[in-house]
């Protein structure tokens, strides 16, 4: 009876081996069950989803994020004096735009919005024209010092504006570079604003408009030369130039400044720009000084620099902004850093701007 007993426990033993080895066939050690498969293949599937679904846009720059996009925007005036050079944030800048000051030398107006370095500057002072380009962006206007008309200006107007020469060197919202001298060495610190905006009553978040954006093969189909690099002549009198070299291996602009590059002082990080956008527009000399009336609401014309190509467009203020026209439609922007250099109407853009076509 024993002996019957152990046969059959054998024969159950033998049956069991058989169908595991069945059903384990093909499978290696390790492998997961083909359900475990399935359940990792449509995890995977739903964080690529993810990656590639974003709750905001940055308004200035086109560029996708999951950050909130309501913040202020900070628009600084930065100096452009060769004894200011290299600057410190201007890589970080959605918008630059730069316009002459007094004599031949161009000055910057910085918008800070889907980043903000940790400084800025040098800073300088205050220029109706900047201040109306501020406000346009819902910026809180940044700057250090103006004359006492231009400060009188800034108040009725209306402006949000934080000034240098109040918080001169405080160590928290200004500090002075001793390795620079006055008045190239104000820097501002950001992390120093929130505070000071709150206590003068600003407000923390705007619903910022954005720009028209476009995508890279509506900019390359749109027309246009295919120019590698620009040279803008400022002043023949004081050899003042900007210039622009095309890398197409990131699809991005270079700028130079007389010829050197512009580049962050601490780290030669290089400024890199999807757009670039030059008008032309009138300017008049209107006191002694040498200060500058600069007419940002006419309208006229311009080049838009894209992925390589160069556009002639027309310009128009549209709610105190610069935007760009195709025909009768809007050249949108690429998503990215942009900057926008301003020049006299005399001589224009035909004698101050040139350019070479590629394979010409």
């Amino acid at each position: 009876m024993k002996k019957i007993i152990l046969g059959i426990l054998l024969l159950m033993i033998l049956l069991l081996a058989a169908c595991t080895s069945e059903s384990g066939k093909g499978k290696q050690p390790g492998d997961t069950p083909e359900s475990n498969d399935a359940g990792e293949s449509e995890s995977s599937s739903e964080e690529e989803t993810a990656e590639d679904t974003y709750a905001n846009v940055f308004p200035f720059t086109g560029e996708p994020t999951n950050d909130p996009v309501d913040h202020r925007a900070l628009a600084v005036m930065v100096n452009n004096h060769s004894k200011a050079r290299p600057q410190t944030g201007l890589s970080q800048a959605d918008i630059v735009y730069e316009l002459l000051a007094e004599g031949e030398i161009t000055r910057f107006l910085a918008v800070f919005h889907s980043t903000i370095p940790d400084e800025v500057g040098p800073v300088r002072s205050a220029r109706p024209y900047y201040f109306n380009l501020a406000k346009a962006h819902d910026a809180i206007y940044t700057y250090h010092g103006a004359a006492n008309f231009i400060d009188e200006q800034i108040r009725n107007d209306g402006h949000d504006y934080l000034n240098g020469a109040t918080y001169d060197n405080d160590g928290r919202l200004f500090k002075r570079d001793n390795t620079r001298k006055a008045p190239h060495n104000s820097y501002l610190l950001t992390e120093g604003v929130a505070s000071v905006a709150d206590r003068k009553g600003y407000e923390s978040s705007r619903n910022i408009a954005p720009f028209t954006f476009t995508n890279e093969k509506t900019a390359l189909n749109s027309g246009g030369k295919e120019v590698s690099d620009l040279k803008i002549i400022y002043s023949e009198r004081f050899d003042s130039t900007v210039s622009y070299a095309y890398d197409s291996k990131d699809g991005k602009y270079m700028r130079y400044s007389d010829g050197k590059r512009t580049e962050e002082r601490d780290d030669n990080v290089p400024i890199k720009l999807a757009n670039v956008l030059i008008i032309e527009t009138s300017h008049q000399v209107i006191d002694s000084a040498g200060r500058r009336d600069i007419d940002l609401i006419s309208g006229g014309k311009g080049y838009l620099l894209q992925a390589g190509k160069l556009r002639e467009i027309t310009w128009k203020n549209e709610s105190g902004r610069i935007i760009p026209y195709a025909g009768d439609e809007k050249a949108g922007m690429l998503p990215g850093r942009t900057w926008v250099n301003v020049i006299p109407s005399s001589p224009g853009l035909e004698q101050s701007v040139s350019y070479r076509v590629t394979g010409e």
